[in-house]
């Protein structure tokens, strides 16, 4: 196959083939008069590395830009090595949050340019002047924030096939006005918005390709209601299915968008709340406003009222936060709400202030991605290794939704954490891994477990309910040698082949 030669590749890896790159259709649709020079190339992490270098290099780019983050930066430096390697007169520009911040903790020193800050503008001067012969003195090149709603914006270069396979990437605004010290985004304080009609026109272009899948990536999507309302409005007109993911703060759900949340149904509205910690005093730690009576009264109105499926974040590791306060955190907010907790390990990003708290609370860090705190002075590093796993083997049962029922009988008499934690450290042991652990497997150690406590009839019927709540699962095989429930697994085996059957008939007809 002929490959038409590009003087440019907009390249990146991201970290699910089902994700696309907002930043390079950005980049590419602000290079004006050399689009036709240039051609955006997607990869996935764990990928092999010589083969992504051999696909880039089929297209003899002289400039390869690269955007580059917490997922794929190791791959990213190898990449530049091959590179640079192989094709030493090829340049290569690197981008992106892992690389606008300084200290660079992954050694990216073989690329020609780093690209600090947003790029629309400084890429597509950078390639205006290697291709005009012109080789800029600095390595560091440094942008100023673009005006938002000057630049030429990117949807029009999600391909067909992104969007029949793909997450779409959408943003209305950029900044942030919280300052909370873990956090990239509050660098960015100033908030910048696209006009309104412009950004639902631009919605509205997507949709009529097919578009269906809108990850908005606005960190605070509910600060400005008026944007909020609109948006929701537009898809609340729609009659065809679709999947809306959005990032929320937990304190501003006024009436008029409660009205409007209460509307969409089942499966369509994502809404990532970040919660972090419900400890006031650690929360001031890193500059965190907590309106706590808000937030408790937001998440009992989204879990009660609406139908949407909520990602609720807590972070294990904040300066001044004891496993205590943890554990408090936990168990008031499976009260609270309904939703996936996720339970994150604190990270230390450059750019970030996290540092100032380094060598007065004992801060150790990974120094490699994802820079994961190790321990601090509240939190030994053997009790840290343990709340990683915990984290894991939280979402393998509670976070995925395949144990709801089981979930309950851990959680009994309402202490949450404690009886997790010692569940974790359980299965850690009895299975050596926190990966590639089968559901029947995970089915079968909930059983092994639980029946300290509970009796056999109640915990075949709870797992059997909870692992058969998906059409297509077969009964596990360690629960077929508890004879005396096999009239209970030929009704279930029965009933399932009758829905088939009937399904088929009305197909047929």
């Amino acid at each position: 196959m002929n490959i038409e030669n590009k003087n440019i590749i907009l390249t990146t890896l991201n970290s699910r083939f089902s994700h696309s790159s907002l930043s390079l259709r950005y980049l590419f649709a602000n290079l004006k008069e050399l689009k036709d020079e240039a051609k955006i190339l997607e990869f996935v992490i764990n990928s092999q590395n010589q083969t992504i270098v051999e696909e880039i290099l089929e297209y003899k780019p002289k400039i390869i830009l690269i955007s580059t983050y917490i997922w794929n930066a190791q791959d990213v430096a190898q990449i530049v090595k091959y590179i640079k390697l192989i094709s030493p007169n090829t340049i290569v520009a690197l981008g992106g949050p892992e690389i606008s911040h300084l200290p660079h903790r992954v050694d990216f020193e073989m690329a020609d340019y780093f690209m600090f800050g947003e790029g629309e503008i400084s890429v597509y001067n950078l390639c205006k002047n290697i291709l005009g012969g012109i080789r800029p003195k600095d390595k560091i090149i440094h942008a100023k924030p673009v005006e938002f709603d000057k630049i030429a914006l990117p949807y029009d270069y999600y391909t067909d096939f992104d969007i029949k396979n793909r997450h779409i990437y959408i943003e209305s605004s950029r900044g942030c006005p919280f300052t909370c010290e873990f956090c990239l985004s509050s660098i960015d304080s100033s908030m910048r918005y696209l006009p309104i009609d412009v950004f639902l026109n631009e919605i509205d272009k997507l949709w009529n390709r097919g578009a269906r899948n809108y990850k908005f990536i606005d960190r605070t999507f509910n600060l400005k209601i008026s944007y909020a309302k609109a948006i929701l409005d537009y898809f609340l007109a729609k009659d065809e299915d679709y999947f809306l993911h959005f990032e929320v703060i937990p304190d501003n759900f006024p009436l008029e968008l409660r009205q409007r949340l209460k509307k969409f149904k089942a499966g369509s509205l994502q809404l990532e709340v970040g919660i972090q910690t419900l400890n006031l005093d650690v929360a001031k730690q890193i500059n965190r406003n907590l309106k706590m009576e808000k937030i408790k009264e937001n998440l009992a109105f989204l879990s009660s009222e609406t139908n949407a499926h909520m990602h609720i974040d807590l972070i294990v590791g904040l300066p001044t936060e004891t496993i205590e306060s943890f554990a408090q955190n936990l168990n008031l907010l499976n009260t609270l709400s309904s939703g996936e907790i996720q339970i994150g390990i604190l990270k230390k990003l450059s750019g970030t202030t996290l540092n100032r708290h380094d060598e007065l609370h004992g801060m150790v860090y990974n120094p490699n991605p994802p820079y994961d705190i190790l321990q601090n002075n509240l939190i030994p590093f053997e009790l840290m290794q343990d709340m990683k796993r915990f984290a894991r083997f939280w979402d393998i049962v509670y976070n995925s939704g395949n144990f709801v029922k089981s979930s309950k009988l851990l959680f009994k008499d309402g202490k949450v954490f404690e009886n997790f934690f010692d569940f974790s450290k359980w299965i850690y042991k009895r299975s050596e891994s926190t990966f590639k652990i089968s559901l029947d497997r995970v089915a079968e150690y909930l059983f092994e477990y639980l029946s300290r406590d509970y009796e056999e009839e109640i915990l075949v019927k709870t797992i059997l309910d909870d692992v058969m709540m998906i059409e297509g699962r077969k009964i596990p095989p360690f629960l077929k040698k508890y004879k005396k429930y096999e009239k209970d697994f030929i009704q279930i085996e029965q009933s399932r082949a009758n829905k088939r059957q009937i399904l088929r008939i009305e197909n047929s007809d």
